[in-house]
């Protein structure tokens, strides 16, 4: 499979509320990076689908309405995918919502994503977070 083909197997995942698909490319020992300053960065590095999926996603998906990463370009050079897109969602506790940019680092080795990194305005974030 094409690492574009692999990346888009996430965002769809994700979009679908498919978290199977989502990690379905994933490799057993992904190492998985929010940003700095990201209140998600907390358990950095998340290392595997299922400390992606217990220590992050399930938290989006209780915390968020309508959490979305919406990839928009996204730019292959060998192994490696950047994805340019926005974030948007309303924090629950907060109703606060938040409408952004991000760009999302992968690597793909041995046809599975071995790596992420994120890249976004992680002080949107802690705003729409914080009442």
């Amino acid at each position: 499979m094409e690492p574009r083909t692999l990346i888009e197997t996430v965002y769809a995942g994700f979009a679908a509320g498919d978290i199977a698909k989502a990690t379905s490319k994933m490799a057993p020992d992904i190492i998985w990076n929010e940003a700095e300053g990201n209140p998600y960065a907390d358990k950095n590095p998340y290392i595997g689908p299922d400390a992606i999926i217990g220590g992050l996603f399930s938290r989006l998906g209780g915390e968020w309405d309508g959490f979305t990463a919406r990839p928009d370009e996204y730019v292959v050079d060998g192994d490696r995918v950047v994805v340019f897109g926005r974030y948007t969602g309303t924090y629950k506790a907060t109703g606060k919502s938040m409408d952004v940019p991000f760009v999302h680092s992968w690597t793909i080795k041995g046809g599975a994503i071995e790596a992420f990194q994120q890249y976004t305005d992680t002080a949107t974030h802690t705003a729409a977070m914080t009442a």
